[in-house]
C-alpha cells in the first residue's frame, strides 16, 4: 500500500515546495524539500522499512519518495536525516546510491556513536565520518538549488538532533509533535527535558508564519495524519507549550510521561543501522548480517 503524500507549496520567494510522505507502520513523515525555481531538492529523514518480527528490510517507502521525486521532475541535491532515529531503520545510503547526492548528519552523531558502542558492546564498529558525507554544526549553511538552508543544533530528544531551516519551512523532527499532541519525549539515552524546552523555545522564536514540519504524527483520536502547523499555531494550541507554562511546568510534565512510555519495538535494531547512515551490520562469513541486541540494559 501507497503511503499518504501531502503537499505544502511555497508560499513565495525564498520558500521551499514540500511533500510530507507518512509511513504509517512508524507513524513517521519523510520530507522532499525542493526549490521551485530550479528544481533541486532535498530528502529528509526517509525511512528504510523494517519487519520487527521476521528482520526483514526493505526500501518501498524510499523507492516511493524516488517516484514523487521523478514524477515532479526534481533533482536531489542532498539526502539529510535530522538524527539517528530510534524508532525507524534510515535510508540515508540506499538513497546516496541511487541519487548520487550527498549524505548528512550532525557532527554529534559521533557522540551518539560513541554512546551506543558501549550499550552494544561493540568498540570501534560505527565510524560516521566514514558513513556520512557531511557531519554537520550549528550555524552551518547550505543550499537547495537557490534557497539558503540554515542548521540549528536542536537537543533534547538526543544530544545531537538538528534542525533544517530553510526559508519559512524548518523541519523540526521529534522535538514538536502536532499541536494537539504537545512535543516528543525525552527520555533516551542523551536526551533530557531540559535541553529540549530550550529547543522548543528557540524554535518559536522564528517567525510565527514559519511552517513546522514535526517527524511524527500518530493520528491522535482517530484523525487522519497531520504533521504541518506554523509557530503562531503551536503559540496557541500546542497542549504542552499553550497558557505561558513554564519550564517547570513543562519539564514535570514531560518526565512524567516519559517514565510511562516503553520503548520503541524497533529501537534497538534501528540504531545499529542509523549510526551507520543505514547500511545494515557488515555480513558475516555465511553472507547474512546479524543484529546484536543488549539484553536487561533497558
Amino acid at each position: 500500500m501507497k503511503n499518504m503524500i501531502r503537499f505544502s507549496p511555497s508560499t513565495g520567494s525564498n520558500s521551499p515546495d514540500v511533500w510530507g510522505v507518512y509511513e504509517a507502520d512508524t507513524g513517521s513523515i519523510q520530507y522532499v524539500v525542493a526549490d521551485p525555481a530550479t528544481r533541486k531538492a532535498a530528502l529528509i529523514d526517509v525511512v528504510q522499512n523494517f519487519d520487527p518480527r521476521s528482520a526483514r528490510t526493505d526500501f518501498s517507502s524510499a523507492n516511493q519518495v524516488l517516484e514523487l521525486v521523478n514524477e515532479n521532475n526534481l533533482e536531489v541535491q542532498w539526502v539529510l536525516d535530522t538524527h539517528p532515529h530510534a524508532d525507524h531503520m534510515m535510508a540515508s545510503y540506499y538513497l546516496k546510491e541511487k541519487t548520487g547526492a550527498p549524505n548528512a548528519i550532525g557532527e554529534k552523531v559521533n557522540e551518539i556513536a560513541k554512546l551506543w558502542s558501549d550499550y552494544y558492546n561493540l568498540p570501534n564498529q560505527f565510524s560516521p565520518r566514514d558513513d556520512f558525507d557531511y557531519l554537520l554544526n550549528e550555524g552551518d549553511t547550505f543550499k537547495i538549488g537557490e534557497l539558503d538552508v540554515q542548521v540549528w543544533l536542536s537537543p533534547g530528544h538526543t544530544l545531537g538532533s538538528i534542525t533544517y531551516i530553510v526559508g519559512d519551512a524548518a523541519f523540526v523532527h521529534d522535538t514538536f509533535m502536532y499541536p494537539d499532541s504537545g512535543t516528543s519525549r525525552a527520555d533516551f539515552p542523551g536526551g533530557t527535558s531540559k535541553d529540549l524546552w530550550a529547543t522548543l523555545q528557540r524554535i518559536l522564536s522564528l517567525p510565527e508564519n514559519t511552517r513546522l514540519f514535526v517527524g511524527h504524527d500518530y493520528g491522535k483520536d482517530g484523525r487522519e495524519p497531520q504533521w504541518e502547523a506554523t509557530v503562531k499555531q503551536h503559540k496557541l494550541e500546542n497542549i504542552h507549550l499553550a497558557g505561558n507554562v513554564t519550564e517547570a511546568q513543562y519539564r514535570e510534565q514531560r518526565d512524567a510521561r516519559d517514565a510511562t512510555l516503553a520503548l520503541p519495538d524497533r529501537m534497538l535494531h534501528a540504531l545499529q543501522v542509523n549510526l551507520r547512515a543505514g547500511k545494515l551490520p557488515k555480513p558475516e562469513a555465511d553472507g547474512a548480517s546479524y543484529f546484536k541486541i543488549p539484553a536487561n540494559k533497558f
